[in-house]
């Protein structure tokens, strides 16, 4: 069966320009004259996406995600290479895509659903849902300028998502209004997800990523520099992080743009340089002093987080972090040095630190440690790295839920007693 999303040797170049003419006569002086650098926003980009598939697309600001989205719903067309969708899409690319600012909010459900290709007598059956949905019945017929970002957000999602697309493009917009309605949201991915349908998904967050996403592919300045699962897409985007990697460290080194044989506009080369001084996180261990043998931790017994360090040279003004992270990807716990009201540590050539626990309260599950270092003066990451699936905790209770809380009934003042 053909993929929902086929990707073959896709490239996008555009040309930056470091001047801008705006009247007719400079425009005429500098006829095919004014200056530019070549740009390839994605360079050789191949993969496919299946049918009923969540796939994340992750990377720095400037790697080429929200490019690759645009190129996939047709708003872009690629330079070369080719990009086969089948089915129905819709997009949430951006605040505000497919909305006039002048028309109220009920003309941009109809404009927007028009511009996905959906007829009006089908939105006339849907539209008390979107309205539902976007929770901005007092407002739909005000005009959409007056709109906040939630809002806009709102108006938006609930169109893409009551559409009833094949394949939904999501482009960081769910970072975007109140706690309820991202909730919202996410139930409705996950709705869709059972319902098997498609889903290309763009965050800057890796808890969302690995709370939504199959897998995932780690772009970096327009190129594919990873894939895998959403665990492990994340750490190699942690690596390339840890390197310096971004949009400014590569235009910084960009050294030669090189022009192919048949007359294609070339590739960029560049080279990302290595941090002067670094902290690297060495091996992350997880033990049990309550129950050394077993491998396993009981609920609201200690842990201890285990790190050992390599650093470039002896570097003042480090900040450790450390989160923990369940088996569907979210994060139950986080904290650093800082947060913990405690100095910059100094790291000398190679060390170990610990994290004592004491007390771990959650019921049952696999959980993952994820350990990094950031310099205290201008928050730049040395290192991040995970630990997969580091440690489990079994629980013998037969309370159910998330957390392990001890809690006490007391009627009209008096403990209730224990079985005998």
């Amino acid at each position: 069966m053909p993929a929902a999303v086929e990707i073959q040797d896709v490239s996008k170049h555009f040309r930056l320009y470091h001047e801008k003419y705006t009247s007719l006569k400079e425009r005429v002086i500098h006829l095919n004259k004014i200056p530019f650098e070549e740009f390839w926003a994605l360079q050789h980009i191949s993969f496919d996406v299946n049918w009923g598939e969540t796939v994340g697309l992750v990377g720095h600001n400037g790697s080429g995600k929200s490019t690759l989205l645009k190129c996939i719903a047709a708003i872009l067309q690629p330079t070369s290479g080719e990009i086969r969708v089948r089915g129905r899409v819709a997009a949430m690319l951006e605040l505000g895509a497919g909305f006039h600012p002048e028309l109220s909010g009920r003309e941009n459900i109809y404009l927007n659903a028009a511009l996905l290709g959906v007829a009006k007598r089908d939105i006339d059956l849907r539209f008390d849902d979107i309205v539902e949905f976007s929770e901005l019945g007092p407002f739909i017929d005000n005009q959409v300028r007056y709109y906040s970002s939630g809002m806009y957000t709102r108006l938006g999602f609930a169109v893409a998502v009551n559409v009833d697309p094949d394949i939904l493009l999501v482009d960081e917009v769910l970072a975007v209004g109140d706690e309820n309605f991202q909730r919202k949201c996410f139930d409705k991915v996950e709705e869709f997800q059972r319902e098997g349908r498609t889903i290309v998904f763009v965050s800057h967050s890796p808890e969302i990523v690995r709370r939504v996403c199959d897998r995932a592919y780690v772009l970096d300045h327009g190129v594919i520099v990873g894939e895998g699962t959403a665990p492990e897409a994340i750490s190699i985007l942690r690596e390339y992080q840890a390197r310096g990697s971004g949009l400014a460290s590569m235009i910084a080194s960009m050294q030669e743009i090189e022009s192919d044989s048949g007359g294609q506009a070339g590739r960029m080369a560049m080279s990302v340089a290595e941090p002067e001084e670094r902290v690297m996180v060495g091996q992350i261990s997880v033990s049990f002093p309550s129950t050394p043998a077993a491998g396993y931790l009981n609920p609201g017994d200690p842990m201890t987080v285990t790190v050992s360090y390599t650093a470039t040279r002896h570097i003042s003004g480090v900040i450790v972090g450390i989160q923990l992270f369940d088996q569907k990807g979210d994060m139950v716990f986080g904290t650093d040095s800082d947060l913990m009201g405690l100095e910059p540590l100094d790291a000398d050539l190679e060390g170990e630190l610990e994290f004592n626990f004491p007390s771990v309260p959650v019921t049952d599950g696999l959980f993952s440690v994820a350990v990094g270092f950031t310099s205290a003066r201008d928050q730049h990451i040395y290192d991040w790295q995970n630990q997969e699936l580091a440690f489990k905790v079994i629980s013998n209770g037969k309370s159910s839920g998330y957390l392990k809380l001890d809690p006490r009934l007391i009627q009209n003042g008096s403990a209730v007693p224990s079985k005998a």
